[in-house]
């Protein structure tokens, strides 16, 4: 049984490390804005080989962003909680670490998906030049023209 959760553990380990770098990276859209290569994240996103912090509050963004935050988050305390389940053994009867664990990482799972489905969601409004709207249609060299590519 300890195998299996160790192994467990592991997986939601690496799990949860590809959470954070999935947050945190600029390449959650990929296109072609003006014959220039352009690519935007969560947190930023880049033209022409400069990069610019997303300023716009818009409530999907922030929305993912939540739900992005509270997954990787509740990840990290299902694993925290595993690990506790394996140095201290449960001294309640009706209370199992390894099942609180279990519902952490249930509630990351469930965070994920809609944090990935928020801006998938709102993919045909197109407000600015760029894919979800987010870029902005004055300023930074960026024209108005609405040219974008990629695929999808």
């Amino acid at each position: 049984m300890y195998s299996f959760m160790a192994g467990g553990l592991f997986c939601a380990s690496v799990g949860n490390i590809l959470l954070v770098v999935c947050t945190a990276t600029d390449y959650w859209v990929q296109y072609r804005l003006q014959g220039t290569l352009a690519h935007q994240g969560l947190w930023r996103y880049c033209l022409a080989g400069k990069c610019y912090m997303q300023m716009e509050n818009i409530a999907y963004w922030n929305a993912t962003r939540a739900f992005m935050i509270l997954s990787a988050l509740s990840c990290f305390a299902g694993i925290i909680t595993g690990i506790l389940s394996f140095a201290h053994p449960s001294t309640f009867e009706r209370f199992n670490r390894s099942f609180a664990a279990g519902i952490m990482f249930f509630i990351s799972s469930k965070c994920l998906p809609t944090a990935a489905g928020t801006p998938a969601g709102h993919r045909g409004t197109r407000r600015g030049p760029g894919r979800l709207g987010s870029l902005p249609s004055s300023g930074r060299g960026v024209g108005s023209s609405g040219e974008s590519g990629g695929g999808g």
